[in-house]
Formats: structure tokens, sequence, C-alpha cells
């Protein structure tokens, strides 16, 4: 979903947050980010960053030091990170085969009615979707390049024989992947989607069935939803492309490290620790308090660092790893939400069961979203429509306490749903802001220690360009 060919600035990007707000001067700034020997130095319109060594601070202003070197190419930075907010063509969708799902999970964005009892899309509408589809990626994707089709839900795999049918027939022009909660995944189907090379994500809230079943509920009834995950891992173990979601919630965040090891001796190679979306008002019932976040989920990333460290093998945490990406290289992110405009409308967007179509999976069930439908209109009338102007055109620079912080572009204010759904609008933050902020703290503290690696995945930067080297002796601890 990202370019092919990434650009990294050996330095740092921008710092966010309410106390590290800083970043409302044209010029380069100074953030301690608690590191005993280092500050973190930043231009928050072009997402430039450098760590600095204390010591060395009045080299920066020396005729022909940083600060010079930087102010020759900064306009190229401010274009680049331009570009990536701005310049992106959708490469990927999220497709939803169906509305239903037999879960009904505290934190879910579709409504409950709309799982419960909604549409089923026939293959003949799959079939019809999918050569729309492939038709509009044609005229907009490079043609040595296929876009991703992420079969997502709901639950996918209540319609499986005609997802089957649409992967088997499209199979040279999209990459596929699927979200599942597992409970139907058994051996066929799991058959079928390695055999098609089709990433799989499974959802797991906990080490423990008991952890699990307080938000991974069914609507009636007990479904075996931590087993089913637990088996769907066993038989994926050694497979690569798939991963697992974890929903963070006050019911599991206390085990967010109890879960790093659970998943690592499960030899999962990535997963993600994601805070709950605060779209509907029931997930907000079980969102962890923003100044509570951080703490437990930095220390499940120390713990995997130690079993890394111990085995050789990494547990990626994949919203981690692209808060480091944001920093160390903004164009190389796997991931996008975390930036403003986020991916929503640009880098995908999503179709639901009926073929409507939203910037986002995060927006489905909200009508003032959708910006029409694949069966009945065009997929760019649908982009250029005021529910995804809405999206797209959301900018951090123009909003406060956005538009003065120093990290606004390493973090983007997410989710542009739950600002506009639980705090009145597209030109407020998300609900995480301090979540962020400390995450970006602990990422330049890792860069500074030489330690970000360790947190990526392997090979992360092949084909990624280094286009500012800051000088080693301001630099290295």
């Amino acid at each position: 979903m990202m370019p092919e060919k990434a650009t990294g600035i050996a330095g740092v990007s921008s710092l966010r947050g309410r106390f590290i707000n800083s970043g409302a001067g044209p010029s380069l700034v100074p953030v301690d980010v608690g590191h005993a020997t280092h500050l973190a130095m930043v231009d928050p319109r072009s997402a430039f960053w450098t760590l600095v060594r204390k010591s060395k601070m009045g080299d920066l202003l020396t005729e022909g030091g940083l600060v010079a070197s930087y102010m020759e190419k900064s306009a190229d930075f401010t274009r680049e990170i331009k570009n990536l907010r701005f310049g992106l063509q959708p490469s990927a969708v999220y497709f939803n085969p169906t509305d239903r799902c037999n879960l009904d999970c505290t934190y879910c964005y579709i409504p409950s009615e709309m799982r419960r009892s909604g549409a089923h899309m026939s293959q003949e509408k799959l079939h019809e979707a999918l050569t729309v589809l492939k038709e509009y990626f044609s005229k907009t994707m490079p043609s040595d390049r296929r876009p991703r089709i992420i079969f997502h839900g709901a639950e996918p795999l209540m319609n499986f024989k005609v997802v089957q049918s649409g992967i088997e027939t499209f199979k040279d022009d999209f990459i596929f992947g699927i979200q599942t909660n597992a409970t139907l995944l058994d051996d066929e189907t799991l058959r079928f989607l390695t055999s098609h090379h089709v990433s799989i994500g499974l959802s797991l809230d906990g080490p423990t069935e008991q952890i699990t079943h307080l938000t991974r509920k069914s609507f009636r009834g007990k479904l075996p939803v931590h087993d089913a995950v637990l088996s769907a891992i066993d038989r994926l173990r050694g497979t690569e492309g798939f991963s697992v979601i974890v929903t963070v919630t006050q019911e599991n965040v206390d085990s967010l490290s109890s879960m790093v090891e659970f998943l690592h001796e499960r030899e999962v190679p990535s997963c993600l620790l994601n805070m709950t979306r605060c779209t509907l008002p029931e997930s907000r019932k079980v969102r962890v308090d923003d100044t509570l976040a951080a703490a437990p989920f930095i220390a499940a990333l120390e713990r995997s660092h130690a079993l890394y460290k111990k085995t050789g093998r990494k547990l990626v945490v994949a919203n981690f790893a692209n808060i480091l990406l944001a920093i160390l290289a903004p164009t190389a992110r796997r991931l996008m939400c975390d930036i403003s405009p986020c991916g929503g409308g640009r880098a995908f967007f999503a179709l639901s069961a009926n073929g409507d179509l939203y910037p986002c999976s995060e927006f489905i069930g909200l009508k003032n979203f959708r910006g029409g439908n694949i069966f009945s209109g065009s997929i760019e009338q649908a982009m250029t429509s005021d529910a995804f102007n809405k999206v797209t055109q959301r900018d951090v620079d123009r909003f406060e306490p956005c538009g003065s912080c120093a990290i606004r572009h390493f973090c983007g204010s997410p989710c542009p749903a739950e600002a506009h759904e639980m705090n009145g609008g597209m030109d407020r933050i998300g609900a995480f802001c301090e979540f962020y902020e400390e995450q970006v703290r602990y990422a330049f503290r890792l860069i500074a220690d030489n330690k970000a690696n360790d947190f990526l995945w392997d090979g992360w930067d092949d084909g990624v360009e280094t286009v500012f080297d800051v000088a080693e002796s301001l630099t290295t601890v």
C-alpha cells in the first residue's frame, strides 16, 4: 500500500503530545525525550528529526552545522511528507462479503443489529464487485503491482463459499488477505487459504479463555473462541503471512506482557496491540484511560524484546513498529492510521456487503460517511464525495492542540471516526493522545540506544534510501 521505494531521513521527525508540545515554530526545536545523553530535535512541518548528544548542542548552530545543512534540504523534506499525506492513491480494499458475525464483541465498530441480521453478498455480486475493482485499479496502479483485497468483517467465513469463489476466479488479479475470529476456520478452509497464499489475521484478546471471553462474546450460547484461535495458531505455526490482532481494553490491558509471552511461545511472527477504537458508544465503556494505556503497553514491548534477546526470534508488535517507521523512514510505513490525513479514502477504502463504499471500515454503520455504491455508481465518484472528503481533508496542521504539536506527523491524531463520534468533529483529537506521545518518547529512546531494529521486521530497510545523514559526532551514543 506504500511506494515501492521508500526514503528515510537519518534523523528525527515530529514529536507529539500535550506535554512535549513545542512544534509551533518554523525552526528546529529541542525536545527532551527522557534520555540521559540525547535530545530529540524536530521540525514538525517536514517530519525531520535528529537525535543530538546534549554535549554537542552547540555544534548545531555553527556555520556549516546541522541547522544550516538541514535548511538546504528542508523544502525537499517538506514536499516528501506532503506527498505522503496528500498524494497517495488507493491500493487496497477492506471488503466485507457479509454484514453478519457469529460474535457480539463489546467493542465492535459495526452495529449489533447489522451483525445479527445483515446481508450476505451473493457470488454474482461479489464477482461483479471484484471486476469493478480490477478495472478501477488498472487505471490507478502500475501494471506490475497488484492491489490488495482484505476480506474483513463482520466475519467473512460466514460467507466463505462465495469468498472462495472470488479468490479462485481473481487469484491473478489481487493479493488476498482475510481477518477472522477463527471459530469457522476448519482444516479444509485453512488448506484452501494457505494454498492460495492468502494472508490470515486472527483475533484474540487474552492469554487465557477467561480474559478472551470478557469481550469476545457470542450472541447466544458459548462459542469456544479462545480454543478456536489457539487451534488456528498451532496449525499456522511456521507459516508466513499470519498475525494476531489483540484489541486492548480495560479487561486485558494488565495482561499485555503475558499476552506477548503467550504469542511468542507459539511462534506468532507479528501481532497488533491495538487500543480499542471508540467510534461507537459501547466500545467506550471498555476503553482504557489515555493516561493509563502507555505503561502496560511499553512493558509488553520490553517483554517482547527480552524474549527476542533470549531466543533470537522476534514477535513484531506491528502498530508500534509503524511508529518507529514513521520516525525512521516515513514513506516506509506499513499502516496508515498514524498520519493525517489517515489512509481512509486515500491508501484504501472499505466495501460493505450491499456494495456501499466508505473511507474505512470504522465508518461502516455511520450513514453520513457512505460515499456511494459500487453497483450503482462509480468508485471515482465515491472518492470525491463529501463523505470521503470529510476524512481525506482532515488535517492536523489546521486545528489545536495538534497544529502546534511537535509529533503530529508521527501520530496523526487517530482515529478520525472516533474523533468525530466521540469528541464531536474532524477537527478534534482522537482518544489516545497521551498514549501516542509516550510511544514516541519510547521510540526515540530505542533509536538513541541503537535498539530500534530489534522491534522491526527483518529487512525493513531494503530499498530505503538515506537522503540526509547526520554527523556521527552529534548522534552516536
